[in-house]
């Protein structure tokens, strides 16, 4: 399975999905996933040494100079981003990839992307994207690991899923092994939920975000990838994932 990587800032994400694929040559046998390229919407990100280090064509897009040049100040404009994402279409062509993996890619996705890779689009979110309330998911979005410790929540868990329409609401492909949320001693969360507390609050949810890549995203992104490329995976008209045929109805833990 040739996989185009998408990456914005340091790429340890990445780096662990280039490890696994590594590893699994390493096993004997072509490896079941391969990163054929590496997209970049950030030129100061991690991704030129990534690339080289690794052997790894790259594709770089600078997105804020694409904006300017179009008279945009925000990248937050999104009537825009088609045709960004339509560029990367285009300089994607070449490489012919079957998937691709948001590896820690901090730019929404939008149609033409999503069109290019039905189905076949994935993205780790730090948060359990089973978890509802009202019919919708509770802890999307940036500020995904603070809502979760803020609501009380015992641990914080990653996910792998299908990139939709809608920002971190596609099928659940991987959970992972639960983090302990921990907070320092005398402080609560009714306390972090203070206006006054938001720098506190943001430093411990970043913090425990870090500790959540080493036991969540760095395991299960690989391992979703492999398992895709295996053709263990499949969706029925439904949105149901099946794992190996077997109907995932809360999503298979890593």
């Amino acid at each position: 399975m040739r996989v185009a990587a998408f990456m914005s800032g340091s790429g340890t994400n990445l780096i662990k999905i280039l490890e696994h694929q590594k590893g699994l040559a390493a096993q004997g046998g072509p490896p079941a996933y391969e990163i054929t390229v590496i997209v970049t919407d950030t030129p100061s990100s991690n991704a030129s040494g990534i690339a080289t280090a690794h052997n790894v064509p790259l594709v770089e897009l600078d997105i804020k100079a694409f904006y300017r040049a179009h008279g945009r100040d925000s990248r937050r404009d999104l009537t825009l981003r088609p045709a960004f994402d339509r560029l990367i279409v285009e300089r994607l062509a070449p490489f012919e990839p079957d998937t691709a993996v948001l590896a820690g890619y901090m730019s929404i996705v939008t149609y033409p992307l999503l069109e290019a890779f039905p189905g076949r689009m994935i993205n780790v979110h730090p948060a359990d994207l089973r978890i509802t309330e009202g019919g919708r998911r509770k802890y999307t979005g940036d500020r995904a690991v603070a809502d979760a410790i803020l609501a009380g929540e015992p641990f914080l868990r990653a996910s792998t899923h299908i990139v939709r329409e809608e920002v971190d609401c596609g099928e659940v492909l991987m959970v992972s092994d639960p983090l302990p949320v921990e907070l320092p001693q005398g402080i609560t969360r009714e306390e972090l939920a203070r206006p006054d507390n938001r720098t506190l609050l943001l430093r411990i949810a970043s913090e425990h975000q870090d500790r959540l890549k080493r036991i969540g995203d760095w395991i299960i992104l690989p391992r979703t990838l492999e398992l895709m490329a295996q053709g263990r995976y499949a969706l029925d008209g439904s949105g149901t994932v099946y794992l190996d045929g077997v109907p995932c109805l809360s999503a298979p833990e890593a």
